[in-house]
């Protein structure tokens, strides 16, 4: 069990870091810190929640004497770059990066930050903000602000320059110049929800009549950090795209990589992918295609509430309810549980999956993986899906929580079916009548990324019912029933509007 702390201001939560040093750790989206808590492998007295502390949710543009720069606050996600229209205009590597991250219910949570901050060399938003050359501001209580170059920030696998009283606070990223493109490409063993065995960024600037001006390259999970293939970089420049040049260019950056063979794959082969993904890279930047393919509407999992978000400029997260700064063991998590104000008590140090199936008694929410790999534990936080297995249950005080059960309005809210009024979801009836259940246990997973997706979306193409269910993983079906199931759901819905 851990002491959990939720400070609303930067301040505060630099003061408990210097108040209590080792013995306390930042969570934001804490995909990789709560899976270390579960499996045992790190034993951590204090979680600083910082979710919910003023303007690091925050996504600020600012050009000045023709140079742009686009400032992450620490707690921006994944999801919210990817939602933020001058993020997608002016850092598109970034963007891409953070779109093939996880899958929507990691992304609604991850954070940027936190990718840097956790510092393995396979993290996909590093590589772009490296070519990028981004830096990282640093803040402690009793030393101030400081900035520092990736460079001089990761010093090997999983260490980085961050003090123990210190937190990142702003990513500051130089956005591409007009003369400037760049792309991102990452190889992993599946389509989604897979770490990188390799990944790629490449950003050029081109001069007149398509020569290369000057080119930068970083490459992922091919060193103990991200390493720059500065060799192919001053290959380039001066030179014009062509095929024998990209060739040369893509074989230089193969040898500045310093790659291991494990489990997932051998030296060998990343070594070769680094040379066939550096040369992909090079020619959709010379063809100008490497947007091809971005959705003009990615599928978040924000459901009813993006309209109302994705659409800022600044790349907010929706507001977040207030709640004590400290929140003792002996006080109970209050929030909203399917329409109802609960109260658990017992609830701290669990994970909310845990603390929904054993303390308010609702088990339709499945334990698959606890590794955020299923997500047969979806749920909804403040409209959003998230894999519950991946959040403190802490963190719902004072928040709209929605389970599998909470889908069927008339029996969550009045306890019983409501005279005329169909007892079940549209979606969960689509899904008896096309008979997309078989072993049934990724089901209600299933049923919450698909429902919120019907939300987000009035009209979802099946591209992007596709792109809600990367998260969620069926041994039995095949997905083709769950597929027509959803289909079939929102033509129902459309019908009725």
């Amino acid at each position: 069990m851990w002491t959990y702390y939720a400070p609303a201001t930067v301040g505060e939560a630099l003061d408990l870091l210097r108040r209590h040093g080792d013995a306390c750790r930042l969570i934001a989206g804490g995909s990789d810190l709560i899976l270390e808590l579960e499996r045992g492998v790190r034993h951590q007295d204090i979680l600083v929640d910082i979710s919910r502390v003023a303007g690091l949710d925050q996504i600020a543009h600012t050009s000045a004497n023709g140079a742009g720069v686009l400032a992450l606050g620490g707690n921006v996600t994944h999801n919210q770059v990817v939602a933020t229209a001058d993020a997608v205009a002016h850092a598109f590597p970034l963007a891409r990066a953070c779109w093939l991250v996880g899958a929507p219910q990691i992304r609604n949570r991850g954070t940027v930050a936190g990718n840097l901050v956790t510092a393995s060399p396979a993290n996909d938003t590093i590589t772009p903000l490296w070519a990028m050359d981004a830096t990282v501001t640093l803040a402690s209580a009793e030393r101030g602000e400081r900035t520092l170059t990736f460079d001089k920030f990761f010093l090997g696998v999983r260490r980085t320059a961050l003090l123990p009283d210190e937190m990142l606070v702003r990513i500051n990223v130089p956005t591409l110049k007009p003369s400037e493109r760049g792309t991102f490409l990452k190889l992993g063993l599946r389509q989604a929800q897979a770490i990188s065995l390799i990944n790629v960024a490449v950003v050029l600037d081109f001069g007149s009549h398509g020569v290369v001006s000057r080119a930068r390259i970083a490459l992922g999970a091919v060193a103990p950090t991200i390493v720059r293939a500065s060799e192919a970089e001053s290959y380039l420049a001066g030179r014009v795209l062509t095929d024998d040049v990209i060739d040369q260019a893509a074989a230089l950056a193969a040898d500045a990589a310093r790659p291991i063979s494990d489990i997932r794959a051998s030296a060998d082969y990343r070594r070769d992918m680094v040379r066939v993904y550096t040369a992909r890279a090079l020619r959709e930047l010379r063809d100008g295609t490497e947007r091809a393919g971005w959705p003009e509407k990615p599928v978040l999992l924000w459901g009813s509430r993006r309209n109302g978000v994705a659409g800022q400029a600044a790349g907010a997260a929706p507001d977040l309810a207030p709640v004590p700064s400290t929140l003792p063991h002996a006080d109970g998590i209050s929030f909203t549980l399917n329409g109802r104000p609960v109260t658990l008590h017992g609830a701290h140090g669990k994970t909310l999956l845990r603390a929904l199936r054993e303390d308010a008694g609702l088990t339709g929410t499945k334990e698959g993986c606890a590794e955020g790999e299923c997500g047969a534990c979806t749920v909804w936080l403040d409209g959003m899906a998230v894999m519950s297995c991946l959040v403190p249950a802490e963190r719902a005080a004072g928040c709209d929580i929605v389970t599998v059960e909470g889908l069927s309005i008339p029996l969550a809210v009045h306890g019983g079916e409501a005279e005329g009024v169909e007892p079940l979801h549209p979606l969960q009836r689509a899904f008896i009548d096309a008979g997309a259940v078989q072993c049934g246990y990724c089901t209600p997973g299933i049923l919450m990324s698909a429902a919120n997706l019907m939300e987000e979306v009035t009209h979802p193409t099946l591209t992007q019912v596709k792109e809600a269910l990367t998260g969620n993983l069926c041994r039995c079906t095949g997905y083709y029933k769950i597929l027509e199931a959803v289909e079939a759901a929102a033509s129902v819905e459309k019908a009725v509007q």
